[in-house]
């Protein structure tokens, strides 16, 4: 291809709405164009690299025996109603785009294919001797996100390679799930991407159990907790750690003690002389399920712990049916506006006791009349612990459970694993921290979807059993993007050479060179013959500008046809490492392609 010829217009300056360097980056070097707020076009440098990553994703799929097809975007609201996640979507995450049809019909834009891919089994799966079965997509999906940003990484539109499983029982799901879990490590590896394997929350999408795969970058949304042994790495959201030991309380016995102005945690602390480990805190949510109840929620937790809202949040999801509800559409700290529209009298903020009353609460049809409360694992076993009062400007000291306070029933882990936490698995390992770009994540959904919606196979026995399903998501234009935020420098883009658009650019430093132009018209003709797939700058350009452009779009190897062909060789440059050679011109494709078969099987 020559570069005369190619749509490509590259900016020196950072896009003014560009965020991250991978952002800027692939907008500065002519790779997408944005469109509209998360919306990009695939420039044609960029398609070739999603095409490349496509294709070590649809390579290892097929290894597994996975069979690909390809499913309706446009989604009926009945499957999704089926399965309980249509006002989930539409309205507790808000991320699906909705619409009605000229029949009055509501239908959704797939931003996943659960509903649609199970209802496909439900039609045709029918024995166990059709089972296991793996279908996979590459597909465009759509996600309304409320805060579109990082170009691909959160866009509304992006590519996705989507999986999903059905088996016999258990067992048998854990062998698929193992078989994609080492696809997705073998297509990280393969795209020459440093990547950790998380341990992760099931979020929306259910299930049993799930992992990420997280590249590793500064610039990662996630924050992922790992040991350096090896033996254990979990998202944040799902981490779990053992704190550190509380202090023993200084106070003997139970008071009430004066502390006018301390409603946080350091300044009653420093008033009183304690540790904040010796502290319960009694931290208020309200929480709104699919069918309108809202039940505020009053979560106790040692003073030095912060909690995990997303485990809360899990926590709360289990209780739904007490209240006919089905999931949970809204999780906050209310706000003083928001807790007059149901409090009947003012609240103690900063000084409410784990049996602050439930009159508190105005009950009303919408408006469940009592609290849930928990009781997080490090404040069950505090003694003589240091709490509100339920009166503003004073605590209490010496406090117990059993005597002044009635421990909570529900006692849950809530709180929010942190670096430099001890390890369960081994107490002497200490949770290191890592920023991550969650690109795939892997799930054992059980029988969540099957069972909602009667997709059922006959077993040996002749028995009805719902199908054991499992799904499994990688981001295609995520990945792509990923590779870039974590491999680049400050001129410009260093692809791996397994998704590299092109593998080599030959520039001619001098169109007006006539020795120059027929050495590199050869070898951009010679190095694609031989597969190595090669760019040729031929624009009437400055040398200059011709290096700093093929630094920008970070092609692997550069060729330049200059002084050194008057000795029968090229300058050769490797932009991962800068290193430069000359390398005799009949000798320039062998050795190429020596280099890049070298790279990708390091990778």
């Amino acid at each position: 291809m020559r570069l005369s010829q190619m749509l490509l217009i590259t900016l020196r300056d950072d896009p003014a709405d560009a965020e991250i360097p991978s952002h800027k980056l692939l907008l500065r070097a002519g790779y997408i164009r944005r469109i509209g707020s998360g919306v990009y076009a695939y420039l044609p440098l960029m398609w070739r690299v999603l095409q490349k990553v496509s294709q070590i994703v649809r390579e290892e799929m097929n290894a597994i025996g996975a069979q690909e097809c390809l499913l309706p975007q446009l989604q009926p609201a009945d499957l999704w109603k089926e399965s309980g996640r249509w006002d989930t979507y539409t309205k507790a995450e808000g991320i699906m785009f909705s619409l009605i049809d000229r029949r009055e019909q509501q239908l959704g834009l797939g931003p996943t294919h659960e509903e649609v891919v199970t209802a496909i089994a439900r039609d045709m799966i029918r024995s166990y001797r059709q089972l296991p079965q793996t279908l996979y997509q590459i597909q465009t999906k759509f996600r309304d996100e409320i805060r579109p940003r990082f170009g691909l990484m959160r866009g509304r539109e992006f590519i996705m390679k989507d999986a999903y499983s059905f088996n016999a029982d258990e067992d048998s799901l854990k062998k698929t799930y193992q078989d994609m879990y080492q696809a997705y490590s073998n297509i990280l590896r393969r795209s020459g991407l440093a990547f950790r394997a998380v341990e992760a929350d099931s979020g929306a999408i259910g299930g049993s159990g799930s992992q990420e795969f997280m590249v590793l970058a500064d610039a990662g949304e996630d924050e992922v907790l790992y040991t350096e042994d090896g033996k254990y790495a979990a998202n944040v959201e799902k981490a779990v750690s053992l704190p550190a030991d509380a202090e023993l309380s200084r106070f003997t016995s139970y008071e009430k003690r004066d502390t006018p102005g301390t409603e946080t945690i350091e300044k009653v602390c420093q008033l009183l002389k304690c540790s904040s480990t010796q502290l319960v805190k009694n931290v208020l949510y309200q929480t709104v399920y699919d069918n309108g109840m809202t039940v505020l929620v009053l979560v106790s937790i040692r003073g030095d712990q912060e909690v995990n809202e997303v485990k809360l949040q899990n926590e709360l999801t289990k209780l739904a049916a007490n209240y006919d509800a089905k999931t949970i559409i809204a999780l906050s700290v209310p706000n003083q506006e928001t807790q007059q529209t149901w409090t009947a009298k003012s609240l103690p903020l900063g000084y409410i006791a784990p049996d602050i009353a439930d009159e508190y609460i105005a009950g009303g049809k919408q408006i469940h009349a009592q609290f849930i409360r928990l009781v997080d694992q490090t404040a069950i076993d505090l003694k003589n612990f240091v709490t509100g009062a339920n009166e503003t400007g004073y605590h209490v000291v010496g406090a117990n459970w059993g005597e002044q306070f009635k421990l909570p029933e529900l006692k849950v882990d809530i709180r929010k694993a942190r670096p430099g936490d001890r390890a369960t698995h081994n107490p002497e390992q200490l949770l290191q921290s890592a920023r991550g770009i969650e690109v795939g994540h892997i799930f054992q959904l059980g029988i969540k979807y099957s069972q909602a919606m009667g997709a059922t196979y006959t077993n040996e026995q002749g028995e009805e059993k719902p199908l054991i399903m499992g799904c499994y998501g990688i981001g295609v234009s995520r990945l792509a993007q990923s590779a870039v935020e974590q491999s680049y420098d400050q001129d410009g883009i260093v692809w791996p050479v397994a998704i590299a658009p092109y593998h080599t650019i030959v520039t001619i430093p001098n169109i007006n060179d006539a020795q120059q132009v027929a050495t590199a018209e050869k070898l951009h003709v010679e190095l694609n013959q031989a597969g190595i797939e090669t760019l040729l700058d031929d624009r009437d350009e400055r040398a200059g500008v011709k290096f700093k452009d093929a630094d920008l779009i970070g092609i692997p190897y550069r060729i330049v046809t200059g002084r050194a062909i008057a000795n029968g060789k090229v300058e050769v440059v490797e932009r991962a490492t800068r290193k430069s050679q000359e390398i005799a011109i009949d000798q320039v494709v062998i050795t190429i392609k020596q280099w890049i078969t070298a790279a990708v099987a390091r990778d």
